[in-house]
């Protein structure tokens, strides 16, 4: 077993004593000046009011007004119009293709020149179906069991609603 062998320390010189000649001066320590200040701004005259004997009354004290917090009330969500049918929601958009993948509700069909409403939480347009697709094969109507992607005009988003606007 190997042994570690101390380092050996090195002894430092003794220093010479400090002679009173050469210590150092104390350094006189320089402060700022306090910051000015502004000047105090003398009070607006008010505009005394015409009075019969020329002495200006005494006004009653009121309070200041307090200010209103402006509190925001939440909108509603958007309506559909009467002449509107719930049909269908998004499911996807392709916006490369300006395409909208939907999926209609059941018991509902959608053909081509049908009018059309998409509605969501920032996406509000109509418009007239010129082309529906399933499969990649074009259609001329489609029914709630098929995913079929529809040409739009504006941008779609994943869970917006799908009305069938009526003449």
């Amino acid at each position: 077993m190997a042994t570690k062998k101390k380092a050996k320390r090195r002894t430092k010189p003794k220093k010479a004593p400090v002679s009173k000649l050469a210590t150092r001066s104390k350094t006189t320590v320089v402060r700022k000046k306090p910051a000015k200040k502004a000047p105090v701004r003398p009070a607006s005259p008010k505009k005394a009011g015409p009075t019969a004997s020329g002495a200006a009354k005494p006004r009653p004290a009121t309070p200041p007004a307090q200010p209103v917090a402006a509190t925001r009330t939440p909108s509603p969500p958007p309506q559909p119009a009467p002449a509107e049918e719930r049909i269908g929601v998004v499911t996807h958009y392709y916006s490369h293709l300006s395409v909208a993948a939907l999926r209609l509700e059941s018991g509902t069909t959608l053909h081509v020149g049908d009018m059309i409403h998409i509605r969501g939480h920032t996406t509000d347009f109509s418009q007239r179906v010129e082309s529906l697709e399933v499969n990649h094969a074009p259609a001329t109507e489609v029914g709630p069991t098929d995913d079929f992607g529809l040409k739009v005009v504006g941008h779609a988003r994943e869970h917006d609603v799908v009305y069938r606007v009526r003449p």
